[in-house]
């Protein structure tokens, strides 16, 4: 009986907390969970005179369009390779950016800085394909106005496939990391400065404090990221595959993903249950990913797992 006493007094204390957590966790339902329920259709041969309980089981014939083409191999090359760059290089510049701005933050300038690293993350992915075609353009882009004013000769960058791997993740990361960094500034500003006090009576300088304390501090939440990024390693920015590059076909060895293929499958065949099964795909494997690496970090550091 006081148990039940006990939970309900603690139910009315945080009912006002709980109240707040109501809309986020309807938002999570309707777009995560609600959507969970047409797997199936990866397992059907959608017929829209049909519909979708109506339309016949296709067994694992929609998978078999992901392995059928002599594409499967470059796309699912691409799609892993692209994303541990980003994810290697899109941490390492995140956190630089992060010591950087809180070493600066003395300046007054760092609300600046930051609001020219944020915001190409917050704006459409259609204007940064435009952005980099004003660059790259083969008639007026500003690298061929530099390379013919050196006495070069210009570049057709949408045909050459050799300078798109560079490219797509030199924009990537210029997307992704001013605001990837806020997580790591929002770390860093909650060390104990005393730590930074103790290092410099000690006679340590800049670079030994950023060794010795900062990065130690980060350690776990850096885990923390690189676990969760594991799990759309399957997965690509499509606008950054398929409108950055103009969707040039002379580039598709290079650009081509599992989401670009599925898209232009899709468009040519226009089968929902092919979309669905690489969807599928794409959300198994990157789960397995999580448990796998969130178990080899459990056991090195149980205090960095995810769960």
């Amino acid at each position: 009986m006081q148990t039940k006493k006990l939970r309900r007094h603690d139910l009315k204390k945080n009912l006002p907390l709980l109240l707040l957590t109501v809309p986020g966790l309807i938002y999570l339902i309707i777009n995560n969970y609600l959507p969970m329920f047409g797997i199936f259709i990866a397992f059907k041969q959608m017929d829209y005179a049909k519909g979708l309980f109506g339309s016949p089981w296709c067994g694992l014939a929609n998978f078999k369009f992901l392995f059928a083409s002599n594409q499967a191999g470059i796309m699912i090359r691409n799609t892993v390779l692209y994303n541990l760059a980003f994810i290697l290089l899109g941490t390492f510049f995140a956190v630089l950016i992060a010591i950087l701005m809180s070493e600066i933050v003395q300046l007054g300038c760092s609300k600046f800085f930051q609001a020219g690293l944020v915001m190409p993350n917050l704006i459409s992915m259609v204007i940064v394909s435009y952005i980099v075609y004003a660059f790259l353009s083969p008639e007026n882009g500003l690298f061929n106005a530099l390379i013919v004013s050196m006495g070069g000769e210009p570049i057709s960058w949408y045909t050459e496939e050799k300078w798109w791997p560079l490219i797509l993740i030199v924009t990537q990361i210029w997307k992704t990391a001013g605001y990837s960094s806020i997580v790591y500034i929002a770390s860093i500003s909650g060390i104990d400065p005393s730590l930074y006090e103790a290092a410099r009576i000690d006679g340590a300088g800049k670079l030994q404090q950023i060794f010795r304390i900062t990065l130690p501090q980060l350690k776990s939440i850096i885990t923390i990221m690189l676990l969760m990024s594991c799990a759309r390693i399957f997965a690509s920015d499509f606008g950054l595959f398929y409108q950055v590059p103009q969707n040039s076909g002379a580039l598709y060895n290079v650009t081509q993903t599992i989401d670009t293929y599925v898209y232009r499958g899709l468009m040519q065949n226009g089968d929902l249950g092919m979309s669905s099964a690489a969807g599928l795909f794409q959300s198994v494997l990157g789960f397995i990913l999580v448990m796998t690496a969130n178990y080899l970090v459990r056991k090195a550091d149980n205090e960095s797992a995810l769960f």
